[in-house]
């Protein structure tokens, strides 16, 4: 009888441990199966901008810091046109990343930026930029007006100290928009206030936060009255104000 009673409770550890391990294994399938329908939460699958951002989206972010090539394997496979230009610059303010954007609402120009700028660029537009004013104007976006990437400088053009983030076009300095309609809000002259211009300009630096490291607007200091300062110099948790 004991032995019986032994064969029945071994057998019964036993078919529990098969249960247990084709749980685990419909599991696994299941999981994998989701993941594959939601790239933008697979720590695994490549960087695409098209997808929406999810939970692993900040960490192939980060990975992409100082690795040119993934940089701009990821605008490929994302359908983002742009040129890569030669390196130029000595010293402090070489730049061995030029990524120029192809297609991108930039006024006056398009100017060459690293290429974390210009994937920031990307996301900024479609996830803050084109939603705002869409919701507040009930439009796009012509145009979004620059004062410069580029420039070879230390912070607030000191004759010593750190260097800007500009002297390797790894930031971009942003002073205005310009609506489908030909509505222009400009940082300078529509930051204060209460109306819809103000309003969205602080939506878009917002959501400029959950695209680059550092965002700094005329809330930050008198130095950027007229502009929103945005650069890739720390992911997200920089400085955003």
């Amino acid at each position: 009888m004991k032995h019986t009673i032994s064969g029945h409770i071994g057998k019964f550890i036993g078919d529990r441990r098969v249960i247990l391990l084709l749980v685990a294994a419909a599991l696994f399938v299941a999981g994998r199966s989701w993941l594959a329908a939601h790239p933008q939460h697979d720590p695994w699958a490549p960087l695409d901008l098209n997808d929406p951002v999810g939970w692993a989206t900040e960490a192939k972010l980060r990975a992409l810091a100082g690795d040119v090539p993934q940089c701009r394997a990821v605008l490929e496979r994302s359908g983002v046109e742009f040129t890569a230009l030669p390196p130029e610059g000595e010293g402090a303010c070489r730049r061995e990343d030029r990524t120029q954007l192809a297609d991108y609402p930039l006024s006056p120009d398009t100017p060459p930026t690293t290429c974390p700028v210009a994937i920031a660029m990307e996301l900024w537009q479609r996830d803050a930029i084109e939603p705002a004013a869409q919701a507040i104007f009930g439009t796009g976006i012509a145009r979004i007006e620059h004062l410069g990437a580029y420039s070879c400088r230390r912070l607030y053009g000191r004759e010593d100290g750190p260097w800007s983030q500009h002297a390797t076009g790894n930031a971009i300095d942003i002073a205005g928009f310009v609506l489908t309609d030909g509505t222009r809000i400009s940082v300078l002259g529509d930051w204060q206030g209460e109306g819809d211009k103000a309003r969205f300009l602080r939506e878009v630096r917002d959501g400029a936060c959950e695209a680059f490291g550092i965002v700094l607007s005329p809330d930050y200091n008198a130095a950027h009255a007229d502009h929103l300062h945005l650069d890739m110099g720390a992911r997200r948790g920089g400085l955003c104000r």
